[in-house]
């Protein structure tokens, strides 16, 4: 799968989903401190989809009705990085045609998806 890690993901999850196959473009080695528009851009033309941990894409999807390609936004504050790599590499792997349909949400409660209108 192609995913663009925008620069609040942990280094470690990037390296297991690589690791793991995955082709990750990662904002932070590629284009630090960019905007979030333009990560989200990055991700639309490279059909990927955004892995984020910034609240602040709902905002664009949602109220600006900015188009993409799929969102999975992590909110697992607490767990250590390898811990959050092991979890976000597994809903990857398990879900990843789901990923594509909508905006995802990765809680240490479990995983949803809102799906694109």
């Amino acid at each position: 799968m192609r995913i663009v890690a925008d620069e609040s993901i942990d280094r470690q999850i990037v390296e297991l989903l690589r690791t793991g196959g995955h082709e990750v473009l990662f904002i932070a080695e590629l284009e630090p401190g960019v905007v979030d528009e333009v990560v989200l851009a990055r991700s639309r033309e490279q059909n990927a989809i955004l892995l984020t941990a910034d609240k602040d894409f709902g905002e664009l999807v949602f109220r600006q009705h900015l188009l993409h390609t799929g969102i999975l936004l992590v909110r697992l504050a607490g767990l250590k990085p390898d811990a959050k790599a092991r979890l976000v590499a597994s809903v990857v792997d398990r879900h990843a045609e789901e990923l594509r349909l909508g905006f995802s949400v990765l809680t240490k409660r479990g995983f949803r998806v809102r799906r694109a209108i």
